[in-house]
């Protein structure tokens, strides 16, 4: 399967941080669980995060991720398991004492403040020196590129002004870890899209090890070093955008991340034998044996020049997506495939298709 962006392993971080800030932190989650009365809404998960990683808490609404983040910054207290920030557990210790920065989703500025002193607050409750508290607020003003704006009021601001004040206000202090909860979910699509990049350009910069949680799949592609895919409380995978793109670990990973095919049948030599009857020959690689459920991308799909290898499919609709064109396509046993055909088909239109890839699950439940 064919990945969306190519990323490098976790960085360490310390490529363009600036030598006034303390070193990266590394972040342990053993074992934690968070029941609310109702059965647990986090259970059991463990996952480590490497100093100055930019690390995406990727899932549907209701699988966890925010109860996770609000437990790094602690919000909220786990029923069991513990969390460590470079080896020191602070499972018990109040939010304001671990040394986090928060972005919340609806930027959560004073609005009677003026820029300067929303930016200014954790200093100022910190008890630091007016002298100090000027030249923070000034650079983290100029970090986030908006140098003149600090006699506004947030009401005066843009949407995207609005958040990076946010994230201004997060890391005027200097934090360990930088937690940000879908900072970007009030945004329209064109400036999700150029935020997204600016705050990782900023964590760069920085060198400053962040948790970022998103339901956006490709956000989590674009921006991550490493991303664990949630549900239902657990972590399904931890990876690269590569490694979860290309090499799901599951079904549920498969379908949620991008869009995925799944064909049930078997394998009879170098042939999947789906369970209606069509032929799909496979390309080169390891092939397990028993009933099973092959999985492939649109994209990994291409139309065949010639006959050989090739599977027959009809066209039943086509969608141009600007980069692609998506078609649905029937297979000779009815079930219905995605493809990128890279270029608009007609319905009833037969082709022969070519697998590039693919990988396979055990057939059980997801």
């Amino acid at each position: 399967m064919k990945a969306q962006r190519t990323t490098s392993e976790p960085r360490s971080g310390a490529e363009g941080t600036s030598a006034s800030r303390a070193p990266s932190t590394a972040i342990r989650i053993e074992s934690l669980r968070k029941d609310f009365g109702q059965g647990d809404v986090l259970k059991g998960v463990t996952l480590e995060i490497a100093p100055g990683e930019f690390f995406t808490l990727l899932g549907s609404s209701g699988c966890g991720k925010t109860t996770l983040l609000r437990c790094i910054a602690g919000f909220e207290k786990p029923s069991a398991g513990s969390v460590s920030f470079g080896g020191r557990d602070v499972t018990r210790i109040d939010p304001w004492n671990r040394d986090v920065g928060f972005v919340f989703q609806n930027y959560a500025l004073w609005p009677h403040l003026s820029v300067f002193d929303n930016i200014a607050y954790g200093l100022r409750t910190r008890k630091r020196p007016q002298a100090e508290i000027d030249r923070k607020v000034r650079e983290a003003l100029e970090l986030i590129g908006l140098p003149e704006i600090e006699h506004r009021l947030p009401g005066q601001l843009s949407g995207g002004q609005q958040q990076r004040i946010a994230i201004a206000r997060a890391l005027v202090f200097d934090p360990q870890v930088l937690l940000l909860d879908e900072p970007l979910s009030n945004l329209d699509a064109k400036l999700r899209v150029r935020m997204r990049r600016e705050i990782r350009e900023i964590q760069r910069r920085l060198g400053i090890t962040s948790v970022y949680v998103t339901h956006d799949q490709e956000e989590a592609l674009e921006i991550s070093d490493r991303i664990a895919v949630m549900d239902e409380g657990a972590v399904r995978q931890i990876g690269t955008p590569d490694e979860v793109y290309e090499r799901p670990a599951d079904r549920f990973t498969a379908g949620f991340v991008g869009k995925s095919n799944f064909v049930e049948g078997y394998i009879e030599g170098e042939i999947f034998r789906s369970s209606g009857g069509a032929s799909l020959p496979l390309p080169p690689g390891p092939r397990p044996d028993g009933e099973l459920f092959i999985c492939f991308r649109p994209e990994r799909v291409e139309v065949a020049v010639g006959g050989e290898g090739s599977f027959a499919a009809k066209i039943l609709d086509s969608s141009f997506l600007g980069s692609s064109v998506l078609c649905q396509a029937e297979l000779e046993d009815g079930t219905v495939i995605l493809l990128d055909s890279r270029q608009r088909r007609v319905a009833g239109e037969s082709l022969q298709l070519r697998l590039l890839d693919c990988v396979f699950f055990p057939r059980k439940p997801l």
